[in-house]
């Protein structure tokens, strides 16, 4: 398994080292590799590493309490079975990665398998995530929101048939998220660490959005909305994937350590 070795800049003119040398930010940049995403020589590997990855996402989004019965999903493309990807159901607060796959556990969600595999045959990215939690609907519900403006949306409901999952493929393009109307938030991501961010970043852009509206409407005003200008430098900024996968890791290495890694499989 690759093992990540890296040190981080401080976001400022320069760094202190621990031994009190001060270097400048160029200088530091230049001596610095910064994080990303591990490789793997062993497709075999690589697949075992996903699965304890997509396994601790399931954990992390059971810790938000981001359940909804049996809906919402995460899933990943499996790195030896390229036109396969992994798909779960059972509860996010108890995934393990050792369940993935096989056995007794075949149940299938027909709306998520139309969604997810439309996005996984049109994009060859690695995860999508699609969770119903209570901001993401209520927004959905009122698609006007500025804050939500560079989200894809699609209309309508359960998705039952072949032709809807690709629509919504379609209308997602080669955005991270799309808002469904009714229904709630969809992201997707190269990594399973990236797609797990954008949904936690988004599903807060959410609350903030109706918190926000819900003030401005008691005093009769309105919201101030980022011009396309900022949004744009922001997207350069910190909406690319590397850096949605470096946002993800506090999350990632907290479940790691709160459960002891038992999610993981051997």
């Amino acid at each position: 398994m690759a093992t990540l070795t890296a040190t981080s800049t401080q976001p400022s003119h320069g760094t202190l080292s621990a031994e009190g040398e001060f270097s400048s930010q160029e200088e530091t940049a230049a001596k610095q590799e910064f994080m990303h995403a591990p490789t793997f020589k062993d497709k075999n590997e690589e697949r075992k590493y996903l699965k304890n990855r997509l396994a601790a996402a399931f954990r992390i989004f059971g810790k938000y309490g981001f359940d909804e019965g049996v809906a919402g999903h995460i899933t990943c493309r499996d790195p030896v079975e390229q036109n396969t990807f992994w798909h779960r159901i059972l509860s996010r607060s108890t995934m393990t990665a050792t369940i993935i796959g096989g056995g007794e556990h075949k149940l299938l969600n027909v709306a998520a398998f139309m969604i997810h595999s439309a996005i996984h045959a049109a994009r060859p990215m690695l995860s999508a995530q699609r969770i119903v939690t209570t901001p993401t609907v209520a927004l959905s519900v009122h698609l006007e929101s500025q804050s939500t403006a560079s989200l894809r949306t699609f209309f309508n409901g359960v998705v039952l048939a072949k032709e809807e999952g690709e629509v919504i493929a379609q209308a997602l393009g080669n955005k991270k998220a799309a808002l469904l109307q009714n229904h709630g938030l969809l992201t997707v991501g190269k990594t399973i660490e990236e797609a797990t961010y954008w949904f936690l970043s988004l599903e807060k852009c959410c609350q903030v959005q109706l918190l926000a509206d819900a003030a401005a409407a008691v005093h009769g005003a309105a919201t101030l909305k980022m011009n396309k200008a900022d949004a744009a430098f922001r997207h350069r900024t910190v909406g690319s994937a590397k850096a949605g996968w470096l946002s993800a890791k506090p999350p990632f290495d907290k479940v790691h350590y709160d459960t002891g890694a038992d999610y993981c499989c051997n």
